[in-house]
């Protein structure tokens, strides 16, 4: 069964750091391309970072631009989210998704669902 498990959200203050974690299970993750979208409240949801299966290619948000690093690890089938000098405007649930497709480009959808495979999220609540 596919499984993916996002960890290490939680409460930080403005200008913290958290790293995310995603652990894959049940699909060919090292022929996938792992990426991090988030949605807040009231808000779409939105690709925040992403990156090829077989390459370094990455992908990011330009909210996050300098901030965040996606990177993964194929051997323990994990990726993962380093976030830096987190402001409030990163609140929000973040998912981890597999996808046969690399995007190298903006997404914004309504819902936090789609193609692929899609983790239930963890919340991360940026707050003074």
């Amino acid at each position: 069964q596919v499984q993916l498990v996002e960890s290490g959200g939680g409460l930080v203050q403005p200008g913290g750091s958290l790293r995310l974690s995603c652990a894959a299970s049940g699909f060919t993750f090292s022929i996938h391309a792992m990426n991090w979208y988030r949605q807040a409240p009231g808000r779409e949801c939105e690709l925040v970072a992403g990156m090829a299966s077989s390459t370094s290619s990455t992908n990011y948000a330009d909210s996050v631009k300098g901030r965040f690093t996606i990177s993964r690890d194929n051997a323990k089938n994990t990726v993962y989210l380093q976030m830096n000098n987190l402001r409030p405007e990163d609140t929000a649930v973040y998912y981890c998704t597999a996808d046969r497709r690399f995007l190298h480009y903006p997404i914004v959808q309504p819902m936090c669902a789609g193609p692929g495979y899609w983790g239930q999220g963890t919340q991360v609540t940026v707050s003074s």
